[in-house]
């Protein structure tokens, strides 16, 4: 069995017009952000079902279920990973790694990423995002496959991100590895979020100047942010916290 595991329905919407063969499972979670609790899968869904204010039946239906997909594959399964080089997709690639790495089964493992982009491109940490049915298939064409290491190696970034771990994290990212690609940046703005007593993170740094020296509307702050921390890969959600603690302290 082929299964296509896409993070977000954005890039759901648009997969099917590509004709890549495989069962779509759609990851609707935004691990960069909330709690991380739980020593086992259910206390963890649990957690992050508390965290969003909706009710485990609800987060059942929409997120849990797409994981299921993933837990009973069957023998001889392959997973393609539709994951952005982003911090918040590589998180969420991270955590279904983890998955993945203990599935009792044979199974291939593949790392698709927005590989039509170059780094000059100022879409390049959007990825997927306008990306049209013929660049889908060459990211597809381009795909990576994760090996043993490699699994082990995304398992123990989520491990080290789950806990906290900032400095194991950081040792971690200076690993050379094809599969996680831009590594040492994307974990350095996820490190960056927490300065030391007394100073903002980079992301309320940036925020704040875009409100000094610009527009308080949050739509403008939003698309400029984007313009200059889209590594960060934030939604509207993540921004919007951020942007209300900034202007609460003003």
């Amino acid at each position: 069995m082929v299964y296509n595991i896409l993070n977000g329905d954005s890039l759901a919407y648009s997969f099917s017009d590509a004709n890549i063969a495989g069962e779509v499972i759609v990851m609707r979670e935004g691990l960069i952000d909330g709690e991380l609790s739980g020593d086992n899968l259910h206390d963890f869904w649990q957690s992050r079902a508390n965290y969003m204010r909706i009710s485990e039946t609800e987060y059942n239906n929409s997120v849990v279920k797409e994981f299921q997909k993933i837990i009973n594959a069957p023998d001889n399964s392959e997973f393609n990973l539709w994951f952005e080089y982003d911090l918040f997709c590589q998180v969420n690639m991270w955590f279904v790694i983890s998955i993945i790495k203990e599935l009792p089964l044979k199974k291939k493992v593949f790392a698709v990423y927005s590989s039509f982009l170059d780094k000059t491109n100022n879409q390049f940490w959007n990825g997927f995002g306008r990306a049209n049915s013929n660049e889908l298939t060459v990211c597809y064409k381009d795909r990576i496959p994760l090996g043993d290491a490699d699994i082990d190696f995304g398992n123990e970034l989520w491990k080290a991100y789950k806990s906290g771990n900032l400095e194991a994290l950081t040792i971690l990212s200076k690993r050379q590895s094809l599969a996680f690609p831009y590594l040492q940046e994307v974990v350095q703005a996820h490190v960056d979020r927490f300065p030391k007593e007394g100073t903002k993170g980079r992301p309320e740094k940036v925020i704040e100047d875009i409100i000094n020296n610009g527009s308080t509307d949050f739509n403008k702050v939003f698309k400029e942010f984007w313009n200059r921390e889209s590594i960060y890969g934030f939604g509207d959600t993540q921004l919007k916290n951020l942007y209300d603690k900034v202007m609460h302290y003003r």
